[in-house]
């Protein structure tokens, strides 16, 4: 319940608040120049007739103007009077205007036949202290004078022909004459008091009126005063949420925020006072409707481009706008795992890596801190590009050499280089092909092999930072057809070789079978005839060599596998003494 009284007291003097706005601006626009200013010399009001009174006009601040125009009544006196002082000696109201300024206050000024007079000052206002003032025009005893306010005698206490009246006393609408005790006692004029506000209540006012948060601001508290009161010295206190601001008052009118923010809850009031401290007034509380600040960064880097070379300089540079100073600028790095770091030493708006390297790579931002809160601005991504190393070209079989129409690839990886790395293969200085690949896994290329493409083979890498070449490699087709011949005729002499050589060593070992004759018997001697009974055995049969090729591609040596297909013999019985095998190859 407290908490919602609150709340309405303050909506209240908010609508309050707006009208004494709008009731002061329109009391601005209506007067739109100062007022002219009416000096009385004496300074009261009733006189005895036969007497006389000087007024003067001034300007605003108490200057002599230039010209001036004088009124009696209401019509204007200046066919008589130019003058910016004139002397008066008739009864009635007076009025001046120096230069082209607004006319002064009424003064009516009376001059009385009788014998007896109360003055009083022309104006008085709020906090004054007044003094009215009875006068006789002979010498009488000063105890004799008796002052009445209302129609009550007054104790004056010895104060003889003056009365003073504090400024606590003086009411609206009182009104005081005096008396002369005598035979024939006498009664001065009355005089009503009519308090004058000094000025009004005060007005806040904030410039700028809608600020933004951390921004600073000048309170302004607004007063009115009276023309013939201008030069008072007036006392100014500012107050946010009830509590004084700054050292105390002054004569200024104005203070001076340096930042205002939104977590002040800012109600902000004014007070003036004169330097008696007898008239003090306050302004209703004005409350400053803060926004939230939008930072504007500016972000530049150089080079201008967000991939830099590897060993370049990376500089940085932070500017940000409409955020409050003084302002401190830290540096930051979000790097691939979304981890933030603090840069050491770069507590400037300008940030520089002299020499980058592959680590630099990430996402770079600033912050801005004015002591009361910080601002950070959007991140600049960087990549370090890396030039490629020298690539290496590799065979898929592994070897360099390859049989016709064998299938090959090349592939070709550069271990170290940024992405997009473009590969190119080349085969004597001739381009083959082109691969642009994203990741480290190198490029392929797969062609079939023929005799026309023995030859040197290699690639090259580039990913805009320079190509590289890789060493190259020699690959050797053979053509199976034109080496046939040479594996056929080397396959047929060996299997000849093979057969002769297992036909002396059967003939040796069945002679030594059957006749058990040593080898220098005359039996065995060609020269010998004796007629023997033929004798017939089955002959093994003779072996004809045919060659048969299989070869396997992967190998740099081409192997000859013989097999063998049998053919018999043709057998011969007969009868010998001695058996004597023979042996016939069939053709």
């Amino acid at each position: 319940m407290k908490a919602w009284n609150v709340g309405w007291f303050y909506c209240q003097q908010q609508q309050q608040q707006q009208q004494q706005s709008r009731s002061f601006q329109r009391e601005a626009a209506a007067e739109t120049a100062p007022q002219s200013v009416i000096s009385l010399e004496p300074p009261w009001t009733t006189f005895f007739q036969g007497e006389t009174v000087i007024l003067t006009c001034y300007r605003y601040d108490f200057n002599l103007p230039q010209k001036t125009k004088w009124y009696y009544g209401n019509r204007e006196a200046s066919g008589r009077i130019q003058k910016h002082t004139v002397t008066v000696r008739v009864s009635g109201v007076y009025q001046c205007q120096a230069d082209d300024l607004l006319l002064s206050i009424r003064v009516h000024l009376n001059f009385h036949t009788g014998s007896l007079v109360l003055q009083a000052p022309p104006a008085i206002f709020e906090g004054d202290s007044v003094v009215l003032r009875c006068r006789t025009k002979k010498t009488v005893a000063q105890n004799t004078l008796i002052f009445y306010k209302n129609d009550v005698a007054l104790k004056t206490h010895g104060q003889g022909s003056e009365l003073h009246i504090h400024h606590e006393n003086l009411r609206n609408n009182d009104e005081y004459y005096c008396t002369k005790k005598s035979v024939f006692p006498s009664s001065s004029n009355k005089v009503k008091i009519q308090v004058q506000e000094l000025f009004p209540r005060p007005l806040l006012t904030a410039r700028p009126s809608q600020p933004i948060d951390g921004s600073p601001v000048t309170l302004t508290c607004h007063i009115q005063l009276p023309a013939q009161r201008s030069h008072d010295q007036i006392q100014f206190c500012f107050f946010r949420n009830f509590q004084a601001l700054g050292s105390g008052c002054s004569n200024s009118s104005e203070f001076h925020i340096p930042a205002i923010w939104t977590e002040d809850f800012p109600w902000y009031l004014c007070q003036a006072k004169t330097m008696n401290a007898q008239v003090i007034k306050q302004s209703l509380p004005l409350k400053i409707p803060v926004h939230r600040v939008f930072a504007d960064f500016q972000t530049h880097i150089v080079p201008g481009s967000k991939l830099v070379p590897e060993g370049q300089l990376l500089l940085f540079n932070c500017s940000v706008k409409g955020v409050p100073g003084p302002i401190k600028f830290s540096w930051y790095k979000r790097d691939t795992m979304n981890k933030e770091t603090k840069i050491p030493k770069s507590l400037g708006a300008e940030f520089k890596i002299s020499t980058v390297n592959s680590s630099d790579s990430g996402d770079y931002f600033c912050e801005a801190n004015n002591s009361r809160r910080s601002f950070v601005s959007q991140a600049v991504p960087i990549t370090i590009k890396v030039p490629v190393s020298q690539p290496v070209l590799t065979l898929s079989t592994g070897k360099t050499r390859a049989l016709e129409g064998d299938l090959m690839t090349l592939h070709c990886k550069s271990l170290r280089g940024s992405p997009h790395i473009q590969y190119e293969f080349y085969y004597e200085d001739v381009f083959l092909d082109i691969n642009s690949m994203i990741s480290g896994g190198g490029a392929s290329f797969n062609f079939s092999m023929t005799t026309e493409r023995s030859g040197n083979y290699y690639c090259t890498a580039d990913n805009g930072l320079g190509a590289q070449r890789s060493e190259a490699v020699r690959i050797s087709v053979i053509d199976m057809i034109k080496n046939r011949s040479v594996p056929v005729v080397a396959g047929i002499t060996g299997g000849l070789f093979v057969v002769a050589a297992a036909g002396v060593l059967f003939y040796c070992w069945f002679s030594r079978k059957a006749g058990g004759r040593p080898t220098s018997d005359d039996s065995r001697n060609p020269s010998y005839s004796e007629p023997q009974e033929p004798t017939y055995y089955n002959i093994p049969a003779c072996i004809e060599l045919q060659p048969v090729y299989n070869n396997d591609p992967k190998e740099e040596v081409i192997y000859t596998q013989v097999w063998s297909t049998q053919r018999r013999c043709k057998q011969a019985v007969q009868k010998f003494e001695s058996p004597r095998p023979r042996c016939q190859m069939a053709e």
